[in-house]
């Protein structure tokens, strides 16, 4: 079905339906226009925003966090949903809002052309209408005069009063007006004729072409927001994948969070490698000299306190700030490991940048020598010896650095052995039980002349003179024992009239002393190794994964769990493990 035949005489209505029409896709051509400004606002506020909360300079040591690298991955993340955006609007405006542009322009001209077409048709068949009208006038004006030109004859005829002459006047009246009739008759039978073939011709042709050419017009307008709008939805699909993956990487980016990962990193920048401080000894002023005792212990023990937090102090301010020294020496045994490390990675970096300069100077000396058209050697010599010069610096800075990463690495093996542990919770003395339940001498002036191998701001020698004013009292272990095997002994020292380690109780005899050194620790509880463990270091033993074991001794807070298990000469092995590779459970 066609506008030329079903709407033959809807031109006025057709006209203002192609109209409107028009003024939709003007609409749709507006409102992509909108819509692709609203797509680069929000584009551009994306990428200030990723701008806004892109870390800091001062923030890159922060990075190495799961969760500082997961919001970095997400800022870049929705700086590609930004520039993905961007390509939106981008082929919105290039490909959509151009071609609907052009698209309205073309329908606007061809549809003025086809209504003035049909105007001029219109304006034809009007003025063949009037012509019509005209001669139907004419012949209608002739017929009276002819029909009473006729009756004036016939009067005139029968009137015997007039001559003959008069009659013979009406005569040649009513013979011209009779004429004057069938001529008008005549053309308004013609134009009658002709009025008919142009309207026919006119509603069976003419105008249905133009009107058919309108609706050729809309359908074409119609066709273009059918394709505008799947092409603008292809527009945003073409997108659609890469906006997926931008939200695959949001979701891995969060995913990637490890809580515990962080948990490390932060022990891992902050930790000094100091152990706590240990407790403050008990001064019995009975056994002692008081004069003396008062000064003393009163100067010693505000100087143990007093160095002890300047100590805590500077490692904390050290670990934050950094070091003021070449070699780290003033950080903390871990941070000071952490800065060689870095401090070598980055010399190496130099000594191979050097290395590469350095080469490529002797190849281009090598080249000058051979060719001297292309250089004189002598212009590379001074840059070669520079070279030179730097390389062996940077190597010589290289290996001092290396040999101070050495040394560091050598005390932290020996500090993190549990025999150093326990020594070190125990202030580095090691006191040997007489019958009187007191230390020797010897002991104590060992003790004094022993290093401090932790290296601990905290054990001073101002704690270690403390501890030497009490040489007059047993240490009690409640019931633990300081085993030849472990070569341990515990710090928990006990008050005068508390029940435990007074004078009375520990004046037994060598031998019962003896017996109590000798004799097996109650098991605290039991324990199954998680994983397995090759003993390395010494005070510890091995165990299999799922191996049974008796706890005799609970983590001190140094890592380490001493345990025990029977062996095939139907004795008992001690040692330490890892108290993270066990599970325990204690006796109630």
């Amino acid at each position: 079905m066609s506008w030329g035949t079903e709407l033959w005489d809807q031109y006025d209505n057709l006209s203002i339906h192609t109209n409107k029409g028009i003024e939709v896709l003007d609409k749709y051509a507006n409102f992509l226009r909108d819509r692709v400004a609203i797509e680069t606002e929000y584009a551009g506020k994306l990428r200030r925003l990723v701008k806004n909360y892109q870390p800091k300079r001062k923030e890159e040591e922060d990075n190495e966090f799961t969760s500082r690298q997961a919001f970095r991955n997400l800022l870049k993340e929705v700086g590609d949903l930004a520039g993905q955006r961007e390509v939106v609007s981008e082929t919105l405006q290039q490909q959509i809002i151009q071609s609907v542009a052009l698209l309205s322009k073309t329908l606007r001209e061809d549809r003025k052309k086809c209504l003035t077409d049909g105007t001029v048709l219109q304006q034809c068949l009007s003025a063949q209408l009037s012509s019509l009208e005209r001669a139907k006038r004419n012949y209608d004006k002739a017929y009276r005069d002819s029909d009473k030109a006729v009756e004036n004859y016939k009067k005139a005829d029968m009137d015997l009063n007039l001559s003959r002459a008069e009659v013979e006047r009406y005569k040649n009246i009513m013979t011209s007006k009779n004429q004057q009739s069938d001529d008008a008759k005549n053309e308004y039978a013609n134009q009658l004729q002709k009025t008919n073939n142009l309207q026919q011709h006119h509603y069976s042709m003419l105008l249905p072409a133009v009107f058919n050419r309108l609706q050729e017009l809309d359908e074409k307008r119609t066709l273009g927001i059918r394709e505008f709008i799947i092409g603008a939805a292809d527009v945003e699909s073409s997108v659609a994948p890469i906006i997926a993956r931008c939200m695959e990487g949001i979701v891995k980016a969060g995913e990637s969070i490890n809580e515990k990962e962080d948990s490390l990193k932060v022990i891992e920048r902050y930790q000094s490698g100091f152990t706590p401080p240990t407790d403050i000894p008990f001064e019995d002023l009975s056994k002692m000299d008081l004069s003396n005792v008062s000064n003393y212990s009163h100067s010693t023990i505000k100087g143990t306190i007093s160095v002890r937090r300047k100590g805590v102090r500077n490692n904390i301010l050290q670990s934050i700030f950094g070091s003021n020294k070449e070699d780290f020496s003033d950080l903390p045994p871990n941070q000071q490991r952490k800065k060689l490390v870095a401090k070598i990675a980055e010399l190496q970096q130099r000594v191979d940048q050097e290395t590469n300069t350095r080469d490529g100077l002797m190849k281009m000396k090598i080249v000058y020598e051979a060719n001297s058209s292309l250089g004189n050697p002598m212009t590379v010599e001074g840059q070669l010896n520079e070279s030179e010069h730097e390389l062996e610096k940077l190597k010589r800075d290289l290996k001092k650095f290396q040999d101070i990463l050495d040394k560091a690495n050598q005390l932290q093996v020996a500090n993190n052995s549990p025999q150093s542990h326990r020594n070190q919770l125990q202030n580095g003395h090691r006191t040997s039980r007489h019958s009187n339940g007191s230390a020797s001498a010897d002991d104590h002036h060992d003790a004094d002349d022993q290093p401090d191998d932790a290296g601990s701001l905290s054990r001073s020698d101002s704690e270690d003179n403390v501890a030497q004013i009490q040489n007059g009292h047993n240490n009690n272990n409640n019931g633990s024992s300081a085993s030849p095997e472990s070569g341990l002994g515990t710090s928990h020292t006990s008050l005068p009239g508390s029940g435990q380690g007074s004078a009375n109780e520990n004046a037994i005899g060598e031998e019962t002393c003896y017996e109590t050194e000798v004799e097996l620790l109650q098991p605290l509880g039991t324990c199954r190794a998680l994983y397995p463990f090759e003993a390395s270091s010494e005070g510890s033993i091995p165990m299999s994964e799922g191996e049974e074991l008796q706890v005799i001794e609970n983590d001190q807070g140094d890592g380490w769990t001493r345990v025990r298990r029977a062996n095939n000469s139907n004795g008992w092995d001690e040692g330490f493990v890892p108290t993270s590779y066990i599970e325990c459970t204690l006796f109630a």
